[in-house]
């Protein structure tokens, strides 16, 4: 039972069974191994992506800028009717 994790579900507990150690030089093969077969954006790809990535931020923050503005607006005027 040692080797054995109990999780506990919707029906109850089920067995799962513990994966097994590995050496830390193992676990560099490893990792090297699935790192070797990622493939990698090209760095045209990369700057493309880049370019995209800010420019989608700065729409979006002019957008919320104007937003976060026509809101504050709208509840001051809410707040001098009460006052």
């Amino acid at each position: 039972m040692a080797s054995e994790i109990k999780v506990k579900g919707a029906s109850g507990t089920a067995p799962v069974p513990a994966k097994p150690r590995v050496s830390p030089g193992e676990f560099v093969r490893q990792v090297r191994a699935e790192v070797a077969k990622v493939v990698w954006p090209s760095r045209g790809d990369t700057i493309r992506m880049t370019i995209m990535v800010l420019i989608m931020t700065t729409i979006l923050a002019v957008f919320f800028i104007g937003v976060d503005q026509i809101l504050g607006r709208f509840v001051k005027f809410l707040l001098s009717l009460a006052a």
